[in-house]
C-alpha cells in the first residue's frame, strides 16, 4: 500500500490555483502534499510548505533535494513582468529549476502538470480564433507557455514520467495577493460602490460588455488536474478546461448588482488601475466601519487584471470536449461559481 501513495509538489501554492488545488488534494487519502512558494506556508496535518525563491538556481536545489518522494509536479507558479518578453526568462527559469531539482531525487516521478492558459492561442494580443482548439497553431512569440511546454516536450523524451498542460479561461477562486484574480476585483469594486452610494457600473472597453466568453471554476479545475496527471489517455496532452457555459458581461453583470444589492448603470470606460490607486484610505475606513477581517489594499487589488479582462472586446472562449472525450465530464454554472465565491469572501469577512 506504501507504493500506491502519490506525493503532490504544488509549485505556487498560494495563489488561486494552487491553493485551490491544494485544498483538493487534501481530500484524497492516498496523497502526500509539498506546497512549494516563495512565502511558504502554515503547515497542516495535510501538507508542509516550503519556502524558497525559484529564480534562485542553487537554493531551489537546496530546498528540493531531498523530496525524493515526488510523484508528480503540479507546477502553476507564474511572476509578473512589464512586458510579454520580459515574461519569458522568469517563468521558463522557474519550471526548469524546479524539475532540475526534482527529477534527479526523485525516482517515482511520474507526471508534470503544467498550468496554462489562452495566451497559448494569443487572447492577450487581441482578437483570436474562437472556440480554440489544443490543435491549433502557435502564434509568433515571446509566450513563455509555450515555451515551457516545448521545454517538457524534449525534457520528456525517453523518461518515464508524462506532462499534462492544462488551459484553463479566467479561473475564479479565493486568493489573496494575487495578481489575476478578477472575482476580488469584482468584489472590492462592486463592495466600493455601494460604499460610496454609487450604481455598478461595468468599466470595460465598449464591446468587451457585449463579447462572448467563460470562465474556469478554481475547484473545477482542481478536479480536472489530478484527473489529467493520473489518467494514462491524457498522457503528454494539452487540455482545455473550461466550465462549459458560455456568457456575456451586458447578462452576467446584473446579475452581480442584485447580488450586492445595486441597481446597475451604463458601462463607462474607466481604467481600474487609475481610478482605484487612491482608495486605499477608503478600504482601511470599511474594514474599521464593518469589522472586515484586517487584510491590506494590496491584498485585495488586481485592479490590472481587471483592466485586462474588461478591455476583451472580442470573443474569448475554448472548445473544451477534448477532456470530455477523454473522461472529465464536470461543469460548473458561472454565476453560481461567482455567488459561490462572493459568500466565501464574506464568510471570511473580506467583504460585507
Amino acid at each position: 500500500m506504501a507504493e500506491a501513495r502519490k506525493t503532490a509538489l504544488v509549485v505556487g501554492a498560494n495563489g488561486v490555483i494552487g491553493g485551490n488545488l491544494i485544498e483538493h488534494l487534501a481530500t484524497l487519502d492516498d496523497w502526500d502534499i509539498v506546497g512549494l512558494s516563495r512565502r511558504g506556508g502554515v503547515t497542516t496535518d495535510r501538507a508542509r510548505y516550503i519556502a524558497v525563491d525559484l529564480l534562485d538556481r542553487e537554493a531551489t536545489r537546496a530546498a528540493l533535494g531531498e523530496l525524493s518522494d515526488v510523484t508528480h509536479i503540479f507546477y502553476a507558479a507564474y511572476q509578473d513582468r512589464p512586458s510579454w518578453a520580459e515574461l519569458v526568462p522568469p517563468n521558463l527559469a522557474m519550471l526548469v529549476n524546479v524539475v532540475d531539482a526534482i527529477e534527479p531525487v526523485a525516482s517515482r516521478l511520474q507526471h508534470i502538470s503544467l498550468m496554462q492558459g489562452y495566451k497559448v492561442y494569443g487572447a492577450h494580443l487581441g482578437p483570436f480564433k474562437t472556440p480554440a482548439r489544443e490543435s491549433d497553431a502557435n502564434h509568433m512569440p515571446p509566450e513563455f507557455n509555450i515555451d515551457q511546454q516545448a521545454f517538457l516536450e524534449g525534457r520528456q523524451i525517453g523518461q518515464s514520467w508524462t506532462w499534462s498542460a492544462l488551459r484553463p479561461s479566467v479561473v475564479i477562486g479565493f486568493g489573496l495577493g494575487n495578481p489575476m484574480n478578477l472575482a476580488m476585483v469584482i468584489a472590492i469594486y462592486a463592495s466600493m460602490s455601494k460604499e460610496l452610494g454609487l450604481p455598478l457600473r461595468f468599466p470595460g472597453k465598449p464591446g468587451a460588455y457585449d463579447s462572448l466568453l467563460e470562465m474556469t471554476d478554481a475547484g473545477l479545475l482542481a478536479r480536472a488536474t489530478v484527473w489529467a496527471a493520473t489518467t494514462p489517455a491524457c498522457a503528454n496532452q494539452a487540455l482545455n478546461i473550461t466550465n462549459g457555459d458560455l456568457f456575456r458581461w451586458n447578462e452576467m453583470w446584473p446579475r452581480i448588482a442584485a447580488y450586492f444589492e445595486l441597481e446597475v448603470a451604463p458601462p463607462l470606460p474607466m481604467n481600474l488601475t487609475t481610478i482605484m490607486a487612491d482608495k486605499a484610505q477608503l478600504w482601511a475606513e470599511m474594514v474599521a466601519r464593518h469589522g472586515l477581517a484586517d487584510i491590506s489594499y494590496e491584498d485585495v487589488s488586481s485592479w490590472p487584471f481587471g483592466d485586462a479582462v474588461f478591455a476583451w472586446d472580442y470573443d474569448f472562449f475554448a472548445d473544451g470536449s477534448k477532456a470530455r472525450r477523454l473522461g472529465f465530464h464536470e461543469h460548473v454554472d458561472t454565476a453560481a461559481m461567482f455567488f459561490s465565491v462572493f459568500d466565501d469572501l464574506r464568510a471570511r469577512k473580506i467583504i460585507r
